[in-house]
């Protein structure tokens, strides 16, 4: 890997070897949260536990957001600067990076100390569903304590990536994730520490994968960590912000879609009757819309995995004005990914009960059933979603932020929040909401391809002089 040339080596090949690492740390990090889900599911806790950590995971997936936002856009400056043969630059870029990520996670910890119940009753948190809302209590203290390991950790390993050692990163990733896998039985069920016992295993493994991150960089690649590329340079740190938009936008889209979601399923889910004649209730939808994103976010983990395996391919190539060799990987990274979510679609739309079955037993009809209707309408436009997550990634690599940030917005904030308030308000139906992803694919996909091919026709064009893509 240390010696790839990333200007002509064939494209299929470097996708490959960038990729592979990437998906597997991007999916072993989306583990630790729908790994928490499962277990809790089969302990004492049930659907009442699976709710209370669907009411606290937008909160953890906004301080992903800021890692993201950190760590992606220092890897795309850093990628940028490599390919124009900027070294000591690369190195400041990623030396802000770091003190970024230090005092973000600093901060995200505070506030979630301090406003803990506040940020429950954002989240969706009923105070009256007591068992439901003492679990969501438990699990975000616990959690914050973790913040700064998981911040920093997360972060660095999309710089870790850039310095071509993707399955460095990959190996951090790994260790947290299995750490989380092997405690969290042993402290839910052994030590009966049930919903805490999952945020303490959590914790654990985010700690061990920050642990091997800072590891790294003395031992990095391309860049060097000293005193002069710590301090923080505000022309960098505004363009590393600029360049990681896209990232934060794409995780901060998660927390509107859950937290509208939760806030609509208070007000709508006692009034919406399954087909047995009850009411869906508060905690059922809470839990089943919980147990779908975990389960949507495997998905988009591996989706983003790929697209930001394509990262350093693009941003070095741009950065050399090799506009066809960004194409090429432009067109290989969609293929790979229309496929991912091809396979997606035939799961949910085929195996509802199957996938739903996994996260526990015991569970009402009412609950399956909405489980069942949340798979099948929810994310029935997967393989759209698929390719817009991807597109918004390869317009990033490209350097292209506003495109990118534009598009992370479309699908989960400008199309689909008006829709779910629309629909949601005419029908007073948990159910019948559910229909307002689809329509938010369709649109944002549509917007996707407008903006990919312009960006594309400009790239190459620059270079080759092509006028189509």
């Amino acid at each position: 890997m240390k010696d790839m040339d990333l200007g002509k080596e064939k494209i299929p090949k470097l996708i490959k070897m960038f990729a592979i690492p990437c998906v597997i740390s991007m999916v072993v990090a989306a583990l630790y949260n729908i790994v928490d889900q499962i277990f809790i599911g089969w302990s004492k806790a049930g659907a009442f536990g699976n709710a209370a950590t669907n009411i606290v995971y937008p909160f953890t997936v906004i301080a992903l957001a800021f890692s993201l936002l950190i760590g992606d856009g220092a890897a795309a400056l850093f990628n940028l600067l490599s390919g124009a043969k900027e070294h000591k630059k690369a190195s400041v870029v990623i030396g802000n990076a770091l003190i970024m990520l230090i005092l973000i996670s600093v901060l995200l910890t505070i506030i979630g100390l301090v406003a803990s119940k506040q940020i429950l009753g954002i989240f969706g948190a009923n105070e009256n569903e007591i068992e439901c809302y003492k679990y969501a209590q438990d699990y975000l203290k616990i959690i914050c304590v973790g913040l700064p390991f998981y911040v920093i950790g997360q972060g660095l390993n999309s710089t870790i990536r850039s310095d071509k050692s993707p399955k460095y990163a990959m190996g951090a990733t790994i260790v947290g994730a299995i750490s989380n896998i092997i405690l969290d039985p042993i402290f839910i069920f052994l030590c009966g520490m049930g919903v805490k016992g999952a945020a303490i295993a959590t914790v654990i493994g985010q700690i061990l994968t920050f642990v091997l991150s800072i590891l790294y960089l003395p031992r990095s690649k391309s860049f060097k960590i000293n005193k002069q590329t710590l301090k923080l340079n505000k022309d960098i740190c505004i363009k590393i912000i600029t360049l990681g938009l896209a990232s934060l936008i794409t995780q901060l889209a998660i927390v509107i879609i859950i937290t509208v979601a939760n806030n609509l399923v208070n007000k709508y889910g006692y009034i919406t009757l399954a087909s047995s004649g009850k009411a869906y209730g508060v905690v059922t939808p809470l839990a089943v819309i919980g147990i779908c994103m975990k389960v949507f976010g495997i998905v988009i983990s591996i989706i983003v995995g790929v697209s930001l395996g394509g990262m350093p391919i693009i941003g070095y190539n741009m950065g050399a004005c090799n506009g066809k060799r960004v194409k090429e990987t432009v067109k290989y990274i969609l293929i790979i990914n229309l496929a991912i979510g091809l396979i997606a679609f035939l799961l949910f739309e085929l195996c509802p009960a199957f996938i739903i079955n996994l996260f526990g037993k015991g569970n009402s009809f009412e609950y399956l059933e909405y489980a069942k209707y949340c798979l099948k309408i929810f994310l029935g436009g997967i393989v759209l979603t698929c390719l817009v997550k991807s597109m918004s990634i390869l317009l990033q690599s490209m350097g292209s932020s506003l495109k990118s940030t534009l598009l992370a917005l479309a699908r989960d904030v400008i199309f689909f929040v008006p829709a779910i308030l629309i629909i949601s308000r005419v029908s007073h139906s948990v159910v019948i909401m559910l229909w307002s992803a689809i329509i938010a694919d369709i649109l944002s996909f549509i917007l996707g391809i407008v903006l990919l091919k312009g960006e594309l026709k400009n790239v190459v064009g620059i270079k080759d002089g092509e006028k189509n893509v």
